[in-house]
């Protein structure tokens, strides 16, 4: 395999614009490089969550999400390009049923915290929030695969059931919104 990166510094950012994988160059806080941004802050996010011990039931969803994430990054270097699919969505949605069987139902809101691994998740999902609001905003300028969007949606609701989870089984419990604090 050829080397992608024999040096990391090029200069050709200095002047506050970065190219796309086609050539094209963008300034930096266009909405589309916004939107990679944040969606490289997402996988960094489930990156630290993943150096916490997991188990495999939640750690390996997780890597399969981060290589969709790296997937979403280049669809968004590509514009045009498609690399997700509603079938991605869909694993999400098996993965997240599967985990949300065991927790009893929502009496009240979560508040994020519960052991420092669940928090880690809840900040991962807020994070994930963001990126699909940095889509979303990008979809109302240019085109943007609609799956992808539905990806970052679900993977957001898969991160506070797994929050969730992890509160439960690190020995935690999960925190919950009181009115009269």
């Amino acid at each position: 395999m050829a080397k992608r990166l024999t040096r990391i510094y090029t200069r050709s950012g200095d002047d506050g614009t970065t190219g796309l994988a086609g050539g094209e160059r963008l300034p930096k806080d266009h909405a589309r490089i916004e939107a990679i941004g944040a969606v490289d802050e997402l996988n960094s996010a489930i990156g630290l969550l993943r150096a916490q011990p997991l188990g495999d039931a939640i750690d390996q969803p997780l890597e399969v999400a981060q290589h969709r994430l790296f997937d979403l990054g280049g669809e968004l270097a590509m514009p045009g390009s498609e690399l997700l699919t509603a079938a991605h969505a869909r694993g999400l949605e098996q993965v997240l049923d599967r985990h949300n069987a065991s927790l009893p139902p929502l009496d009240e809101f979560i508040l994020p915290g519960g052991s420092e691994t669940a928090a880690r998740c809840h900040l991962a999902r807020a994070i994930c929030r963001r990126a699909e609001r940095e889509l979303l905003r990008l979809a109302r300028l240019e085109p943007v695969n609609s799956a992808s969007i539905c990806y970052l949606n679900r993977l957001s609701d898969l991160l506070f059931v797994l929050a969730r989870v992890l509160a439960r089984s690190s020995g935690g419990a999960e925190v919950t919104w009181k009115r009269d604090v």
